[in-house]
């Protein structure tokens, strides 16, 4: 009976050994990729159909900010308005996707101070960074200092707060130049008031 005993008691542990160590190791295969998040080729497809910009130019955009910060979990698409002579308003509003979500309204708003004139019309395409949850895009975010840079003809910036990041990509029509310090309130309703 021992032996029998034995026996049993290896193969358990046996068992309860491999349990353990397969979950371990699907995390360290390279090829697992978290089907929460976008590749770069979903985001070039999606942004070079939205911009109506060859893939090339997309995938040349993208690229650093996948560099930066990895894949997003979700990204927004739509329109802006803005303008400024010193003091500025940005007004905008788009779609939320994420997997598994059924796309959502956001909008967006914001004031921008400093040494800035002009306006312009954009379309915009914003990779959405450790989101979790819809309701944690619902917030003020402060531009982040020296993040704003042009690759194939569309501006790029970075906005931060509360672990979430956000990178604005946009195109369009205008010109407004200068430099301000911004931020930016997403929520679920339109709001002109921008602050």
């Amino acid at each position: 009976m021992k032996p029998l005993r034995n026996l049993a008691a290896a193969l358990f542990g046996l068992a309860a050994l491999t349990l353990n160590v397969a979950p371990a190791a699907a995390a360290e295969d390279p090829s697992h990729v978290n089907d929460d998040t976008f590749s770069p080729n979903e985001i070039v497809q999606a942004g070079s159909d939205f911009f109506g910009v060859t893939t090339e130019v997309m995938a040349k955009a993208v690229q650093r900010v996948f560099e930066d910060l990895g894949q997003p979990d979700g990204y927004i698409k739509g329109s802006e308005g803005s303008a400024a002579f010193v003091v500025g308003l940005r007004y905008g509003s788009g779609w939320l996707i994420r997997k598994g979500v059924e796309p959502k309204k956001v909008f967006w708003r914001g004031p921008s101070v400093g040494f800035d004139a002009g306006g312009n019309g954009s379309k915009v395409f914003t990779l959405v960074y450790n989101l979790k949850e819809d309701r944690r895009l619902y917030q003020r975010f402060p531009g982040v200092e020296g993040s704003i840079y042009v690759v194939a003809g569309i501006g790029v910036n970075y906005l931060r707060s509360g672990g979430v990041t956000l990178a604005p990509m946009r195109t369009g029509i205008g010109l407004r130049a200068g430099v301000n310090a911004h931020y930016m309130v997403y929520s679920e309703s339109r709001d002109w008031f921008p602050l």
